[in-house]
C-alpha cells in the first residue's frame, strides 16, 4: 500500500520514464532477437545455397548413377578423395559425407565412417524430401564428433543429390564448411541489426518522452491552477458563509430593533405631544372658560396657556417627523448627502460640524445613500447627546472601491460594549451597515469618540 501511494505520488512523466523505459528495453530485446534471428537464418540459407551449388557442381560429375548403383566402387571413391583432398574444396571443406536414404554412409573423408549405418535424423529426412538444410554451429549429430572437437566455426549443409533426368533425390551430401568469414559477416550483420533496432527504439522513446513531458507539464500546471482556484473558491465560500451569517444576524437584530424604534417613537409621542394635548384638553373643560364670573383677563390667560401647550405639542410632533422622514436623496450624490445630513443636525441642535469630503464622485445605490445618511444623522445625534457635541467632525474618503465615513468628536468618551448592549441607536447602525456587507467600528477614549463605517461598492453591485 505504501509502495502504491509512493508510485501514485510521482508525476506522469516519471511514471512514463520508468514503465516506458522498461517496456522499450524489453521490446528492443525481443525485436532485436527476432530481427537478428531472421538475418542469421537468411544469411545462413543464402551462404549455404551458394556453397552447396559450388560443391554439387564439382562432385556431381564424379558420382555414378545412384539409381542403379547403391554402393560406390573404388574408382569413384578415389576420385572423390582426390577432388576433396586438394584445391579449393580441401581448404574450404572440413569434412564430406554421402548418405543413402536408409542412413548408410556411402562415402566419407573419414574412412572410419564409411559403410556404417546411423539413425536418420530430421535434417537428413528434410534433405531426402528435396530441401536443403543449413545449420551454423549447431552440430549435435552422433557421427560428427570430430567436427565438434575442432572448435572452429562450421556451416553444416545437407544438400540433396538429384538424378539428372528425373530430378529424384537419390542421395544426400553432408559437408561442413569452415566459416570464419561467414561468422565475421554474420557478427557484423547482427551488430548492425541490433544498432538499428536500438536507434529506432531510442528515437521512438525520446519522441514519446517529449510528448509525455509536455503533456505532464501541462497537466501539472493545470493541476496547480485548479488547486489554487479551488483554494480561492473555498476561501470565497467561507467568506460568503460568514457574510451570510452576519446578514442573518443583522436581519434578526433589525427586526428586534424595529420594534424598539416603534416603542421609542410611541413613548416619545405619549410622553411629549400626547401629554401636552391632554393638558390642553383638560384646560378646555375647566370652569375658567365657562364661568361668567371669571374676568376677561383671566379667561384670556387660560386661552393663551392652552394655545402654548398645543403649539409645543405641534413642535414636538414636527421634530419627531423630521427625524423619521428622509429628505429627497435618491438623485443626490455623496457630497450632497453628507452636507444635507450635517446641515440638518446643525439646524436642529444649533451646533457646528466640520466636514471633509474626498471630492471623488461616487455613484451609489439608494440603499447605500440611505445607510450613509442615517449613519451620519445618528452618529452626530449620539455625539451631541452624550459627548456634548464638542469638535464634531465628518470625514469621507474613497479608496480601493470602498467608501469610508468617519464621525468623531472630542467628548469624554464611553465604553462601546455598554452602549452596544443597552442602546438601540448604534446597534441599529451596525446592523444597517452590515446588512449591506459593510463594516462598522467604534473607538472611544477619554480624548473622544470615532464611529466609522465602510461600504464595498463591488459588493453592492453584485448584491
Amino acid at each position: 500500500m505504501n509502495l502504491l501511494t509512493r508510485w501514485n505520488s510521482q508525476s506522469l512523466a516519471r511514471q512514463f520514464l520508468l514503465i516506458g523505459g522498461l517496456v522499450s528495453v524489453g521490446a528492443m530485446i525481443v525485436i532485436g532477437a527476432f530481427v537478428a534471428g531472421l538475418i542469421e537464418a537468411a544469411v545462413t540459407r543464402n551462404s549455404a545455397a551458394a556453397t552447396a551449388l559450388y560443391v554439387d557442381s564439382v562432385v556431381a560429375p564424379i558420382l555414378p548413377d545412384m539409381q542403379t548403383n547403391q554402393m560406390l566402387d573404388e574408382t569413384v571413391t578415389r576420385a572423390l578423395d582426390e577432388t576433396l583432398g586438394q584445391g579449393a574444396l580441401a581448404a574450404r571443406l572440413m569434412s564430406f559425407r554421402l548418405w543413402r536414404s536408409d542412413g548408410l554412409v556411402l562415402y566419407s573423408n573419414d574412412k572410419k565412417l564409411m559403410g556404417k549405418r546411423f539413425a536418420v535424423n530430421d535434417d537428413l529426412k528434410t534433405a531426402f524430401a528435396g530441401k536443403m538444410v543449413a545449420n551454423f554451429n549447431k552440430i549435435d549429430d552422433v557421427e560428427s564428433e570430430a567436427e565438434r572437437a575442432s572448435g572452429k566455426p562450421l556451416l553444416e549443409i545437407y544438400n540433396p543429390v538429384l538424378q539428372p533426368w528425373s530430378g529424384k533425390v537419390v542421395a544426400v551430401s553432408e559437408f561442413y564448411e569452415i566459416a570464419d568469414e561467414f561468422q565475421h559477416s554474420l557478427d557484423q550483420a547482427r551488430l548492425r541489426s541490433w544498432l538499428a533496432v536500438a536507434f529506432f527504439t531510442l528515437a521512438f522513446f525520446l519522441v514519446l518522452s517529449v510528448i509525455v513531458f509536455r503533456g505532464s507539464k501541462t497537466i501539472d500546471d493545470q493541476r496547480r491552477d485548479l488547486k489554487q482556484r479551488v483554494s480561492e473558491l473555498s476561501d470565497l465560500l467561507l467568506q460568503n458563509k460568514r457574510l451570510h451569517a452576519r446578514v442573518q444576524r443583522a436581519s434578526q437584530r433589525a427586526a428586534a430593533l424595529n420594534e424598539s424604534y416603534l416603542r421609542r417613537i410611541g413613548a416619545d409621542i405619549h410622553d411629549g405631544p400626547a401629554q401636552l394635548m391632554a393638558f390642553a384638553a383638560l384646560r378646555l373643560d375647566s370652569d375658567v372658560l365657562v364661568d361668567p364670573a371669571v374676568s376677561e383677563e383671566t379667561r384670556e390667560d387660560e386661552v393663551m396657556a392652552i394655545k402654548e401647550s398645543l403649539d409645543e405639542a405641534m413642535r414636538e410632533i414636527r421634530n419627531i417627523c423630521e427625524g423619521l422622514v428622509l429628505p429627497h436623496i435618491e438623485a443626490a450624490d455623496l457630497p450632497e448627502i453628507i452636507q444635507r445630513a450635517v446641515k440638518a443636525h446643525e439646524y436642529r441642535t444649533g451646533s457646528s460640524v466640520d466636514i471633509s469630503i474626498s471630492g471623488t464622485p461616487v455613484q451609489l445605490e439608494p440603499s447605500a445613500k440611505i445607510c450613509i445618511y442615517r449613519f451620519i444623522q445618528e452618529a452626530l445625534n449620539n455625539g451631541f447627546q452624550h459627548g456634548g457635541g464638542i469638535e464634531q467632525r465628518v470625514v469621507e474618503t474613497f479608496r480601493d472601491q470602498r467608501v469610508v465615513v468617519d464621525v468623531s468628536d472630542s467628548g469624554p468618551g464611553f465604553d462601546p460594549a455598554d452602549v452596544c448592549r443597552s442602546g438601540i441607536g448604534l446597534a441599529g447602525l451596525r446592523d444597517r451597515v452590515e446588512s449591506l456587507g459593510g463594516h462598522f467600528t467604534i473607538e472611544s477614549s477619554a480624548r473622544g469618540t470615532r464611529v466609522r463605517m465602510s461600504l464595498n461598492l463591488d459588493g453592492l453591485e453584485q448584491a
